[in-house]
């Protein structure tokens, strides 16, 4: 009798973990949930690549503007001293 007993207890306990699990329509919802926020987080990312690269040419265009405009001041200086030495 313990053994039938027991095995029918047994039955019933895996029963009621089967029936308490997760549907197919859950599972489901959750991996469309997650696949969602992985999609989300990697457009943040690529969204945030392209601020950085757009700020950097930004920087770097400005960079080569300062640059011209030292060169440019320069050449004039030395435009201005190479006339000035030439008076006797």
């Amino acid at each position: 009798m313990k053994k039938v007993l027991s095995i029918v207890a047994i039955a019933a306990l895996s029963a009621s973990f089967v029936a308490c699990g997760p549907s197919k329509e859950e599972m489901e919802a959750k991996e469309k949930a997650k696949a969602d926020s992985i999609a989300a987080v990697e457009k943040a990312a690529q969204d945030s690549i392209a601020a950085a690269e757009a700020e950097a040419a930004k920087v770097a265009e400005a960079a080569a503007a300062q640059a011209k405009a030292d060169s440019a001041r320069v050449a004039d200086s030395i435009a201005a001293a190479s006339k000035g030495g030439k008076k006797k």
